[in-house]
């Protein structure tokens, strides 16, 4: 039974689901897996501030049955559990965003997403650890502790999604949701060896998820592999009602994509702006490597240049403290969450609300509270705020003339590998520096992807290469991750998270196959 069950953490989602679909194990086998998974390693690892046992394994019961009764309506996912990050609202669970502001909280209804995954019968593991409200690069500004990052449990799994990253990582779950404001998904994706998704802006719904800054964030699946994330996308995207911004377009081509693996005739460019001088060097040869494996799979590779991504990282924070000012307004502690009463004077309204925050937020939320009220005071909106759209709207401008050269952008996902817990927790400009070539896409609406490329020579840890394409062409990211992915897998015997040295998470069957 051992052996059985360190079998199935290991292998891919599509896998699973083909097991399952067979009959040749069942959910509940695979869920129970996975939560003695959690179990035996989360108390290293810190991934979850929550674990679904309970209902998970009674969804899996359900899909059992109908399996077992010979029903032809279950979704290809059915049975194949996942795990939800912190800031998205579920029924039946705390949502906590990971701040003491939102300690014990109970939604009363679940976000569009969690939903789709209760339609699909997909056992939900549980809740994961997050920078709060999803303000961080490294999960350690969580009020429940930080997340380590599996390779190395000195150093950071990445934010603020680092929770989700980590448990996929470590085998605690085959998927995993995640948010992406500034490079959420997709740097921590970078820096544990798992594959990070952002869809294109509105391609899945916002509906249930905790805002942080509105026009930034973005759904997105995380996984161990390419087709993995295809076929979570394909089970969250779609037009949804409840979110003004919702495309309407829909996403149906993502796992055909993924399946092709084919990038002959395809333009691929380097963007100019995001890589070379301040990269590490381990990060860049990864990169050069993975150029040259396009190259000889029959891509063409340019040079493309965004001349406006250099401001990027300023006007994403204007924009984004901006918004989170606006957003972070109504945890007052009137309406619910915590509340804290001040100890004495006068028992007002602003007394009361001036008390709840002090003790609910932490350090990293105010600062981004206080700059983006700042932002948006009388006197200064032009001059900040405003000028941070304009350049938006110049780096938005610039992708455009880019993808009129290029199907397919590529850089790497981070400029390093994993840095150790508490080495940028007192510089916050170093630790924003992380989200350097992340940021410019969220700026944009355009979907990014990022998945592992290779280990760094000075420390053997993850890196990550990004592949950005034009807004609702996410087909085109998997169709090129899946071609990378499946030759680098080759060179290296097998997925990259086989050489985890930690955790006991080595397995020749690890990722299973496309």
């Amino acid at each position: 039974m051992t052996e059985l069950k360190n079998e199935l953490i290991h292998h891919s989602a599509a896998d699973l689901a083909a097991k399952l679909a067979a009959r040749e194990v069942s959910a509940v086998e695979v869920t129970q897996a996975h939560l003695d998974r959690i179990a035996d390693v989360d108390g290293q690892v810190n991934a979850f501030l929550h674990v679904n046992t309970e209902e998970a394994l009674s969804v899996a019961a359900e899909v059992d049955a109908a399996r077992a009764a010979g029903s032809e309506d279950l979704h290809q996912l059915a049975g194949v559990p996942i795990a939800v990050k912190d800031l998205i609202v579920t029924i039946g669970q705390p949502t906590t965003a990971g701040s003491k502001i939102l300690e014990g909280w109970h939604s009363p209804y679940d976000a569009t997403v969690i939903k789709k995954l209760r339609a699909a019968k997909m056992p939900i593991l549980g809740k994961t650890n997050l920078d709060e409200f999803a303000m961080g690069s490294s999960t350690e500004h969580s009020a429940f502790g930080p997340t380590r990052n599996p390779w190395d449990l000195d150093r950071i799994p990445g934010g603020s999604g680092g929770g989700s990253a980590a448990a996929v990582a470590a085998f605690e779950a085959p998927l995993a949701l995640g948010t992406d404001t500034g490079g959420s998904i997709r740097q921590p994706g970078a820096v544990t060896g798992t594959v990070g998704v952002k869809p294109t802006y509105g391609a899945v719904s916002r509906y249930g998820a905790i805002a942080m800054a509105s026009s930034l964030d973005q759904i997105g699946p995380v996984s161990r592999t390419v087709l993995d994330s295809a076929l979570l996308q394909e089970v969250i995207g779609g037009h949804d009602p409840f979110d003004s911004t919702s495309l309407t377009d829909p996403f149906t081509n993502l796992v055909a994509a993924a399946r092709l693996g084919n990038v002959a005739g395809l333009k691929i460019g380097i963007i100019k702006e995001l890589h070379g001088e301040g990269y590490q060097a381990g990060v860049e040869n990864r990169f050069n490597e993975s150029l040259e494996i396009l190259k000889d799979a029959g891509a063409e590779i340019v040079e493309v240049s965004c001349p406006n991504l250099k401001y990027a990282l300023g006007a994403y924070y204007l924009i984004m403290p901006s918004e989170v000012s606006s957003n972070l307004a109504k945890f007052d502690g009137v309406r619910y969450g915590l509340r804290v009463l001040p100890k004495d004077g006068p028992m007002t309204i602003e007394r009361v609300m001036a008390a709840t925050r002090a003790a609910g937020f932490g350090d990293e939320a105010k600062r981004r509270i206080i700059l983006g009220t700042y932002a948006l005071s009388a006197g200064y909106y032009d001059a900040y705020y405003g000028s941070a759209q304009k350049v938006r709207t110049l780096i938005q401008r610039d992708f455009d003339a880019a993808f009129a050269q290029a199907d397919v952008l590529i850089s790497p996902t981070a400029p390093t590998t994993a840095f150790k817990l508490g080495e940028k927790l007192d510089d916050p400009l170093a630790m924003y520096l992380n989200d350097v070539a992340t940021i410019p896409a969220n700026l944009a609406g355009i979907p990014g992807l990022s998945l592992p490329g290779g280990l760094a020579d000075e420390d053997g840890l993850p890196v990550g290469i990004q592949l950005l394409a034009p807004a609702r062409e996410d087909a085109r990211l998997y169709r090129v991750g899946a071609v990378l992915e499946s030759i680098l897998e080759e060179k290296w015997g097998g997925p990259m998270l086989a050489q985890a040295p930690v955790l006991g998470s080595a397995s020749t069957t690890a990722g299973g196959s496309n």
